[in-house]
């Protein structure tokens, strides 16, 4: 399995595990599966696609292998990146002996394809050339998470009206989360199937965005303008939602034409897979999110760009602010970890967010991003415009900065157990490129001297406000007081 930490991997492997498969994750940074339920029950293997390291002892006794990956955020560059990593991948699966690459795609238009589609079955026949192959070619993936759902979902909810290019009325057929899945597992049953389209009814962009309103009781206004360019409509689409351009580019490039294929071929291969409808799907994802039961998201794969870790040098600036806190170390570790997301920054939030809008003008990831869940935090997964590099609770949580910086930075916190409670400790780190960097952080650290002070204090106020709260009833105890 590549791809395993991205939005579909990371839910096809409990699934491949529950159906008895023994399953082989590659991973270029073992730790960004810790704390994942199912990363006890795979094994895991190092390597990585773009330079082809590990990938021949990671295959090594494979009969199937999922290529889930793709290169659609590394720059404008993408699409070599996507064909060295293809290349690589097929020949050392051709070398290991391997009989089926499953691979999924995504649906091509009938005239010419944006650089996006167009690399995405360029990787799928580069596969096929090299291993019998199986490309699934899907439209919209809808699904709690999901960058297509995320991006009508914020169009929807933020803007009673909307302006939008004619080109909504283009037909595209999406697919639930559950449907993808359903086909990738059963796909791994079969010999290669070659091109295999999927996805449920065929309805329009507009429908998507006026269904969406419908389940969730909105009123909407959908005007049409007669010419947006789908570069200036990605750029409105990432003021409003949390998809950056490097994704919402792609997405929109694709909707300029009509993204429709006969599925039938997939109907007489899976005929027991019925694929929900479009608005079935949008409740499902709805009533997972307000359960907070997302178990992926968009935003929990890093690409195929180079990551970082932190590595303790010279030229490494550091603010450390510490507090004996009257709680646990599990309270206090709660505490720091459940920041971000809906719950905002315990201090200066109004900083924060200025902070982020900022950074989505210059192109970061800003703070709309999020958080996949309010309380669970995983190492890999995005935290608003932060990257998640360590979780050990209850003793380590870090944070490496993702928004558009002169240099690197880190944001960690640690629990020691002393005498009376937990010592807490906040360290903000950076490591600056060049003069443009130190001048930065120096130029902010008056600023910081209030901000990450008062986090501190916010911080310990919140642990010890849950230690001293009572703990909530068990089920049972719950419904025999009521009783």
């Amino acid at each position: 399995m590549t791809g395993a930490t991205g939005y579909v991997g990371g839910r096809l492997v409990p699934r491949l595990l529950g159906v008895g498969r023994d399953v082989v994750v590659l991973v270029r940074d073992p730790g960004r599966i810790a704390g994942r339920r199912w990363a006890g029950a795979v094994e895991v293997a190092r390597g990585d696609v773009l330079t082809g390291e590990g990938l021949d002892a990671a295959l090594r006794h494979v009969d199937t292998a999922y290529y889930l990956v793709h290169a659609m955020s590394a720059g404008r560059d993408f699409a070599e990146r996507d064909r060295r990593s293809a290349r690589r991948f097929g020949e050392a699966a051709r070398k290991a002996g391997v009989q089926h690459v499953i691979y999924l795609g995504g649906i091509q238009p009938p005239g010419t394809a944006s650089e996006h589609l167009t690399s995405r079955a360029e990787v799928g026949a580069l596969l096929a050339g090299l291993v019998s192959t199986t490309e699934f070619r899907a439209g919209p993936v809808v699904g709690s998470g999901s960058a297509s759902f995320e991006m009508v979902r914020y169009l929807t909810e933020r803007l009673p009206i909307i302006l939008a290019p004619a080109w909504i009325e283009h037909e595209v057929q999406p697919i639930a989360i559950r449907d993808v899945l359903a086909y990738l597992v059963g796909a791994c049953d079969r010999p290669a199937m070659g091109v295999v389209a999927i996805g449920s009814e065929r309805i329009t962009f507009r429908s998507m965005l006026e269904t969406y309103a419908e389940v969730r009781g909105l009123r909407r206004w959908i005007f049409t303008l007669p010419a947006l360019m789908p570069h200036l409509a990605a750029r409105a689409i990432g003021a409003v939602t949390p998809i950056p351009n490097a994704i919402a580019v792609p997405i929109v490039q694709g909707m300029v034409q009509s993204l429709v294929a006969d599925t039938a071929q997939a109907r007489q291969l899976f005929p027991r897979i019925a694929p929900i409808s479009y608005r079935t799907a949008v409740r499902l994802a709805l009533e997972r999110v307000q359960r907070a039961e997302i178990e992926t998201r968009w935003s929990g794969a890093l690409g195929q760009g180079p990551t970082a870790e932190l590595v303790d040098r010279e030229g490494l600036a550091r603010e450390r602010r510490s507090r004996l806190v009257a709680a646990p170390p599990a309270a206090v570790y709660r505490a720091f970890s459940g920041i971000g997301g809906e719950r905002g920054w315990p201090a200066w939030e109004w900083a924060w967010m200025v902070r982020g809008a900022i950074d989505r003008i210059a192109g970061g990831p800003g703070l709309r991003r999020g958080r996949r869940h309010p309380d669970e935090i995983l190492p890999g997964e995005a935290l608003d415009f932060w990257r998640v590099e360590v979780a050990e609770p209850p003793r380590l949580l870090r944070l490496r900065a993702e928004m558009r910086l002169p240099g690197r930075a880190w944001l960690q916190w640690e629990t020691f157990p002393e005498e009376g409670g937990t010592r807490l400790v906040q360290t903000a780190l950076f490591a600056p490129n060049g003069l443009l960097g130190t001048v930065y952080w120096y130029g902010l650290y008056p600023f910081h001297q209030f901000i990450f002070s008062a986090m501190v204090e916010a911080l310990a106020r919140r642990a010890e406000r849950s230690a001293a709260a009572p703990p909530p009833p068990k089920p049972g105890e719950a419904i025999a007081s009521r009783a």
